[in-house]
């Protein structure tokens, strides 16, 4: 039994955080994050100094963040079947008490065999510590909240990363303006950081301690299936289904150029003037890219469908990247850094997502052992390597000679292999996009302009009456809800309208049969935007606003953001011409709120017997639509209302009434209403 709130409550952030035990476990996690980021960033400071020459420092960075990942390479596939077998708590627990411990001991020993000796037992802890967190969250949270909970502690773990980077930077700032504050410790900030980092571990394990929701004993496990078998069947799903295939090779190619560029962060950096607190502010800069990435490149994005976002995503990063290592100036390195990492992260839960939608649930997790397995291997290989080839250039001079005899361009081996990444990761995000684009609807230039096009907040809103819009994709439950709307609103005493588009006139039902009739055939996209606007006209002019006119509320089945989305965004159209014809049509008369009903396409079109010519549309120009009324009513949410529509019909009919109900201020009651509300 969970300590979590009522069932029926939405998750949200707060709600989650309010459950003591998620607390508790959150706080742990936090600061076994803070401390695991704060110890990356430590002890490749520590390789750099115990090395000597360019070529040794960068084979001791690389040593050091190669065996960071060779554990997770080796037992990385059976560390989740080793943490169903042990006791969870006590694995937690214990495992935050030894990596504590090992860290401790690296400022004691001070050597070099032993910080790689420390990074390979810490990471072989940590890979059995993370599947336990991961099975205890639902034992300590509702169902309905473990979406959002993983939410949480994904951002936690990756967002410690920037406090980690500025703790790192202030004592290294310290220790270089005021070096007797830290000369008790041999290496200054490092082994001040070291012992930081453990103490933090520490801390986690007796916080994680105080839980008493997470049962004792192994956990229930049932897996039959060998580890051969679960990498070949996942080898051979990849190899036959294109869609994954491509997600695979953006994934893959992605950590291995990620790779390069974290192997030969430290060595960068030096080559351009700055030290251990350049090193954490460009680690820093990284993370809070991904953070923004991973928060708003969706939301910024929702007009492409996701498999364009991928590998766009990817291209971007690559194009960015290619202008970083080009350059010569720490401070734009750091700018160009965050950008490299937001779209990094844009990419990276883009990708998580679709392998969620797109594998089915029978082989969903032999494709994720199997993709995690290849992103390791391949971050293995490159952290290897790519110090070998920064090494092995030297230094590149090229170009006209300067007032001095200088060639112009100089680059040292780091910034020559980062160029080769990026290159790299440009090749991979056209691969994976090809691979991933089904080639229909609008180019993704076109796509990409419309991101930076939302429509406008001006418009007209009725004085009098309340206008409320239902929209959504086909099979969301729109129709459901507004006769639900009605019945509550007329029960309460209100004059209610209920109508919806198209076909709501009678000129609107003879446009309906010809934009609907799959008799009707393929007719020119524009000539379908203009039949659809005439019925907005109609509809407008003849019904909406003569109710709100008497002060009626009109509740409507679609209305312009239908529109925007099937022909704006479904349809090869420019979005500012739909909007125009479609604001026209309508006298711009806006609702007073809009509520989207959202559903994944395909789960829609299977709730309904028989379609229409719009629903035997590809699944991926409904994803379009569904994109597009995501994005409007993300660019407006104070007049938008977006619903789950997985949710039972009445939690969602709650939700609707909360909403609407402070809306209704100025419309009239006691007003007869007919039937469908018609006057």
């Amino acid at each position: 039994m969970s300590e979590a709130g009522t069932a029926g409550t939405p998750a949200s952030t707060g709600s989650v955080l309010r459950v003591p035990a998620f607390r508790r476990l959150w706080l742990g996690l936090g600061l076994s994050s803070l401390g695991d980021w704060l110890g990356l960033l430590a002890l490749t400071a520590m390789a750099n100094q115990l090395a000597d020459g360019y070529a040794a420092k960068n084979y001791a960075i690389a040593g050091v963040l190669f065996l960071r990942v060779l554990p997770a390479v080796v037992i990385g596939p059976l560390a989740g079947y080793v943490a169903d077998r042990l006791d969870r708590k006590t694995v937690l627990v214990w495992g935050d008490y030894l990596r504590g411990a090992l860290f401790l001991t690296i400022p004691l020993v001070g050597t070099l065999w032993w910080v790689f000796v420390v990074t390979v037992l810490v990471e072989a802890v940590s890979l059995v510590w993370g599947p336990a967190k991961d099975a205890s969250v639902p034992n300590i949270v509702d169902p309905r909240q473990l979406e959002e909970a993983n939410q949480i502690g994904l951002a936690t773990t990756y967002g410690s990363a920037v406090p980690a980077a500025l703790v790192f930077s202030l004592l290294t700032v310290v220790d270089r303006v005021a070096p007797s504050a830290l000369g008790f410790l041999d290496r200054g900030a490092i082994d001040l950081a070291l012992y930081l980092n453990g103490l933090s571990f520490i801390v986690s394990g007796v916080v994680i301690a105080t839980l008493h929701a997470i049962p004792r004993g192994p956990a229930d496990a049932h897996g039959e299936t060998t580890l051969v078998a679960v990498i070949w069947k996942g080898w051979t799903y990849v190899a036959r289904t294109r869609v994954v295939r491509g997600l695979v090779v953006g994934m893959v190619g992605a950590f291995a150029a990620g790779g390069v560029v974290v192997g030969l962060a430290r060595t960068f950096v030096s080559d351009l003037g700055g030290g251990d607190a350049g090193y954490g502010v460009l680690f820093g800069a990284v993370f809070v890219g991904m953070a923004l990435g991973l928060w708003r490149g969706p939301r910024m994005l929702r007009r492409l469908s996701r498999r364009r976002v991928f590998g766009a995503a990817l291209i971007g990063s690559g194009v960015v990247l290619l202008v970083l290592g080009a350059v010569p100036h720490l401070e734009i390195v750091v700018g160009l850094t965050v950008v490299v990492g937001y779209l990094a992260g844009a990419a990276w839960v883009t990708g998580m997502t679709l392998l969620g939608l797109e594998v089915p649930n029978e082989v969903r997790g032999r494709t994720f052992a199997f993709v995690g397995s290849m992103t390791r291997l391949a971050l293995a290989l490159v952290l290897a390597v790519a110090p070998l080839v920064a090494g092995a250039i030297g230094q590149v001079s090229f170009g006209p000679e300067n007032h001095a005899g200088d060639p112009l361009f100089h680059y040292r081996g780091a910034a020559v292999t980062i160029l080769g990444a990026a290159v790299l990761m440009v090749v991979v995000g056209v691969l994976s996009y090809r691979q991933m684009d089904d080639h229909e609807g609008p180019s993704l230039l076109t796509d990409l302009r419309r991101t930076l096009r939302i429509t406008g907040t001006s418009g007209l809103y009725s004085d009098t009456g309340c206008f409320i819009a239902l929209e959504g994709g086909e099979g969301s439950g729109k129709s459901t809800q507004a006769r639900r709307l009605q019945r509550w609103l007329t029960e309460e005493g209100y004059d209610v309208l209920l109508t919806h588009e198209p076909g709501d006139t009678e000129v609107g039902r003879q446009l309906r049969s010809i934009v609907l009739d799959p008799e009707t055939g393929a007719i020119s996209d524009r000539t379908e935007t203009l039949l659809y606007a005439a019925d907005k006209a109609e509809h407008v002019e003849r019904v909406v606003a003569p109710a709100l006119a008497r002060g009626a509320v009109v509740v409507t089945d679609r209305y312009v953001d239908s529109t925007l989305a099937y022909q704006g965004a479904g349809r090869a159209l420019v979005d500012d011409e739909v909007e125009q014809i479609a604001r026209w049509a309508t006298g711009d008369l806006r609702p007073h709120l809009t509520v989207v009903l959202d559903l994944d396409p395909q789960a829609g079109l299977t709730r309904f017997e028989g379609r229409d010519r719009i629903e035997q549309e590809t699944a991926e120009f409904h994803e379009r639509v569904r994109s597009m009324f995501l994005a409007l009513a993300a660019a407006h949410p104070e007049r938008y209302l977006v619903v789950d529509a997985r949710l039972p019909v009445e939690e969602i009919e709650r939700l609707v009434r909360e909403r609407v109900e402070p809306l209704l201020t100025k419309a009239a009651r006691s007003a007869p209403v007919l039937e469908e509300g018609r006057p």
